[in-house]
């Protein structure tokens, strides 16, 4: 996308228009709706059975189908409201602001699609069955890619803005994840039957277990709308400053959303149906042990994965974007960005170990309380930083409020003992930070070394170098950490 569009004002445009359904799709789908129904579902299937767990199902897919259809339909009639709430800086060029509305429309109806999408994964997650729900997001990198290569000449040719073709991208892609998930849920006998008559509705609604769901997601909907709440404001700050500056943004958080997805997302989805299990069972020192576990494994990925966005940032960037359109003052500006965030990974990462400690409790108010306070912490960075930093300056602020969201979270899991740090830390720190010094000179000599930004025509030796940087890192890590005595598949196997 970078090089087919490089950046400008129908860049920021489009991220704004994506981001719009991306924020209800966090709400409504793997946001406050997963987070109250995988451990109701998953404590059902415990303590019920799975002909209880089937009934849960089908009367939660029909209350959320009747749902989405009124807020999609809502949505594409309020999209220039919308807009003007997530991005009214995009009023500086009128063409932009147009431009995010007519995609807005075109795309809202995406989050319908994502939220079955996520009530699917929840499903098969609680059912052990992982593949399928995190193989579906590549559905939609490669209609994106598709929409760009075969439907931007096809829409340029037509006298349309070749971005618009990014919309249809989006929507296929929604579709063919909904689509691929539907086997897998006949395979283990939980393909939902929605309900379309009010008679269905008023039953779904009459269960129990679906009003629980529907309580808890309340609740946790106050947490993760504080989240929301903070991508909108700082949206709509990046959308006053210089144009470009919410693609900046976009681009960094792609660099980001990589280690938070293989780490902490993941580990995330894997952790919570046993964690709910074992609170169900009543099991507090299996519990705790996964709690551990997960954390030492944030630890020592996402450690090592921060120090190599903090002082590998412009490489990474200058390789993965510079080419086509996209400028060397666009490489600088997304650079900047990314180190912003390289300061809080661990704990964004730490974060989606740590909040499903409390969900599985069915404690959804604690995080919420501690969100709300870490939203008034960024605003107030933001306030003092923006005037100095710019667009950086919101990335920052997002990472210094993710560290103390995580220890915050951390410490109220300690005091109420729900976990117990197991022996073994101290010595285990200490290896972690040996091996990410090693690390950081390393790739210190490596950005220095290499003149990245004159690379950009030389496509094929750029990806070279930077394939054999990361290889000779991950030798230099893991290898420091195997003589230090820590044995990563030992680790993992616990």
């Amino acid at each position: 996308m970078a090089s087919f569009f490089g950046v400008s004002a129908l860049t920021d445009a489009f991220h704004v228009a994506f981001r719009i359904p991306n924020l209800f799709r966090r709400v409504f789908g793997e946001g406050a709706f997963s987070q109250a129904f995988v451990p109701v579902l998953a404590a059902c299937k415990t303590e019920h059975g799975s002909q209880a767990a089937k009934q849960l199902v089908d009367h939660v897919a029909t209350l959320l189908t009747w749902t989405l259809v009124v807020i999609c339909t809502l949505g594409v009639v309020a999209a220039p409201l919308m807009v003007l709430g997530m991005a009214s800086g995009l009023k500086q060029t009128p063409q932009g602001f147009d431009a995010a509305v007519v995609m807005t429309r075109w795309m809202f109806p995406y989050i319908g699609f994502m939220s079955l999408v996520a009530l699917a994964g929840g499903i098969l997650n609680t059912w052990r069955k992982f593949a399928v729900p995190a193989a579906s997001p590549v559905l939609l990198n490669v209609a994106l890619i598709l929409s760009m290569v075969v439907g931007g000449p096809l829409f340029k040719r037509w006298g349309i803005e070749p971005i618009y073709a990014q919309c249809v991208g989006v929507m296929v892609g929604g579709v063919l994840q909904l689509a691929l998930q539907l086997p897998a849920l006949r395979s283990v006998g939980m393909l939902p039957r929605v309900g379309w008559r009010i008679k269905a509705l008023r039953a779904a609604w009459s269960d129990p277990a679906t009003r629980q769901v529907t309580k808890l997601m309340f609740a946790a909907l106050l947490g993760v709308s504080v989240a929301q709440i903070s991508l909108l404001i700082n949206t709509q700050i990046a959308s006053h400053l210089a144009p470009g500056s919410v693609s900046w943004i976009a681009n960094a958080d792609r660099l980001m959303e990589f280690p938070t997805a293989m780490l902490g997302v993941a580990l995330g989805v894997v952790l919570m149906p046993p964690l709910a299990g074992a609170r169900a069972a009543k099991d507090d020192a299996r519990y705790s042990a996964l709690l551990d576990w997960g954390l030492r494994l944030v630890v020592v990925l996402s450690v090592p994965s921060a120090v190599a966005l903090g002082l590998f940032a412009q490489p990474l960037v200058a390789v993965l974007f510079h080419h086509g359109n996209f400028s060397v003052l666009d490489v600088q500006r997304t650079t900047a960005a990314l180190m912003g965030y390289g300061v809080g990974l661990v704990g964004i990462v730490a974060i989606k170990v740590l909040a499903p400690g409390y969900y599985a409790q069915q404690d959804m108010r604690t995080p919420m309380w501690i969100a709300i306070a870490v939203l008034v912490l960024t605003q107030v960075l933001n306030f003092f930083l923006v005037p100095v930093l710019q667009h950086a300056a919101l990335t920052l602020s997002i990472s210094i409020g993710a560290v103390v969201n995580a220890l915050w979270l951390l410490a109220g899991l300690i005091r109420r003992g729900s976990y117990k740090p197991e022996p073994g830390w101290g010595i285990f720190l200490l290896r972690v930070v040996a091996a990410t010094t090693l690390l950081a000179s390393f790739l210190l000599w490596a950005s220095g070394s290499v003149n990245w930004l004159g690379l950009k025509a030389d496509y094929l030796q750029k990806i070279g170098l930077l394939a054999l940087v990361l290889l000779a890192s991950a030798a230099i890590y893991f290898v420091a950490l195997k003589i230090s005595g820590m044995t990563l598949r030992q680790l993992i196997r616990r």
